[in-house]
């Protein structure tokens, strides 16, 4: 398995916009957007956001992500994390969380990394710690269907990697 990263490119927001398969998975990668995914939706996202990337796999896009916040010298969060359907399971999330981590320290020269997941989000839940997210706090959020759900934040100050 082949994994390569590069910047976003406008044929690609297509294919990513078909990624989330339900609400809850939209909810997931982007809690303001409407189910489906449209492509101005995601165009409106990558322009407000800093280093929109995607991840190849055999030369096909798999994964996106970008940073809604990143400074010089400080903190880069990641957000807008999905994976195809297809490639879940894989590695493919793991591989892009390395990736942007090494965008947020090597161009940003950031001091941490953020990431924010749902508590529902058991699939993030469990690969972030392993990639040495520690959680530091709890927000409570409503969902499309005004129900309570915990957004729990963590982080990877850069000393630990």
């Amino acid at each position: 398995m082949s994994l390569t990263h590069r910047p976003v490119a406008e044929e690609d927001i297509q294919l990513i916009c078909g990624f989330p398969q339900s609400e809850d998975e939209l909810f997931f990668l982007f809690p303001k957007a409407i189910f489906p995914l449209a492509a101005s939706q995601l165009q409106e996202a990558i322009a407000q956001r800093s280093d929109s990337t995607v991840v190849e796999l055999g030369g096909e896009v798999v994964a996106f992500a970008n940073f809604y916040r990143w400074e010089a010298g400080g903190c880069c969060s990641i957000g807008n994390v999905i994976v195809s359907p297809a490639a879940r399971g894989r590695g493919v999330a793991r591989y892009l969380i390395e990736s942007m981590i090494c965008i947020a320290f090597s161009k940003h020269q950031a001091t941490e990394v953020t990431v924010s997941c749902f508590n529902k989000n058991v699939a993030g839940l469990l690969l972030y710690p392993k990639l040495g997210f520690q959680p530091y706090g709890i927000e409570e959020r409503q969902d499309k269907r005004a129900n309570r759900v915990a957004l729990i934040h963590m982080r990877l100050p850069r000393n630990a990697t």
